[in-house]
């Protein structure tokens, strides 16, 4: 009887399969959720930005088989979480950038971030977010040349600033708020529509696969700080850069974010409060990732903080 009691035991690492619902459905409703903002860099920066995607997840993919078989693991290709990080990585990269390094990239991404810590679950860091801030250090020209959108009316040019880039030199024409929320404005492959990935964050919280509190806490504190920062614009930070891909679809990882709602929202508001802290007064004229990577880095203390605030011991004698 002992022994049977023991093995009905069982500790994986998260996600947990509580109901119906296990990781690869999960997975697939969220490469669903980005449907909308794909079909929108594939209009507004052609057909490479199709290949270029289809590159970083094929990439994922294989280095992820290749790590379980040269280690002997159990293949996880199935569950289809190299898919999803090939995908984020692709819609952070301009769609100008060179095949080579974005599977440069996706090796950093899926073997370093990801495998070499145990594998999905054991990551610390968002691996998809760190491999983007891993190529901008490395490939700094080419992480900041911009084709211009096909919805850019007026403009005679091959690459142009970010909406961002033109706030952070303090000069140029800026593009309407407009133009932001539908997508007509230079870019990452899968940011630009601010209405697109809207729509997707709304389908996932319908769904129920990530919960609201870090996308509110993280674009409220980003609207409130704006609203306070002299000069800044709290609707144009809303739909400017990525925002809205980092605030529904990078910060709500499973893995990498706090378990606990009080959590969710410290999580979410630190995002902010550094986002906006980079994007007004740092030399880098965008700071969702920064932001999210740093938060990564403090969410076992965050859950630490938020467990022993939610379940204080009571007033049981100490051992002596």
């Amino acid at each position: 009887m002992e022994k049977q009691y023991y093995d009905n035991l069982i500790v994986s690492s998260a996600p947990h399969a509580v109901s119906s619902t296990d990781t690869t459905k999960i997975m697939g409703t969220v490469l669903l959720a980005l449907l909308p903002a794909f079909v929108v860099g594939i209009y507004q920066f052609g057909y490479r930005a199709a290949v270029l995607t289809v590159v970083c997840i094929v990439s994922c993919v294989v280095f992820e088989w290749l790590y379980n078989k040269l280690m002997k693991r159990k293949q996880t290709v199935g569950d289809l979480s190299a898919v999803l990080t090939g995908v984020l990585l692709a819609f952070n990269l301009p769609s100008s950038f060179p095949y080579w390094m974005a599977i440069v990239g996706c090796f950093a991404a899926i073997v370093i971030v990801k495998q070499l810590f145990g594998g999905i679950g054991q990551n610390l860091v968002n691996p998809a977010v760190t491999a983007r801030i891993f190529l901008l250090l490395s490939f700094t020209t080419e992480m900041t040349s911009w084709p211009v959108p096909r919805g850019a009316d007026g403009v005679d040019a091959t690459v142009g600033p970010t909406p961002l880039g033109i706030l952070s030199e303090g000069g140029g024409q800026m593009p309407s708020n407009l133009d932001l929320f539908l997508g007509n404005v230079g870019g990452c492959i899968g940011e630009v529509s601010a209405l697109a990935l809207l729509i997707g964050g709304i389908f996932l919280i319908w769904r129920r696969v990530i919960s609201p509190l870090i996308p509110l806490s993280y674009l409220g504190s980003v609207f409130v700080l704006a609203l306070v920062i002299p000069g800044q614009d709290p609707i144009f930070h809303l739909c400017a850069g990525g925002l809205m891909l980092g605030a529904f679809f990078c910060a709500t990882d499973y893995v990498t974010s706090p378990v606990l709602p009080m959590g969710k929202i410290i999580f979410g508001i630190g995002c902010g409060i550094f986002t906006m802290l980079i994007r007004v007064y740092g030399s880098y004229p965008e700071g969702v990732s920064f932001a999210i990577l740093l938060m990564n880095v403090l969410t076992p203390h965050i859950d630490n903080f938020c467990i022993s605030r939610t379940y204080k011991k009571g007033g049981g004698k100490k051992d002596e």
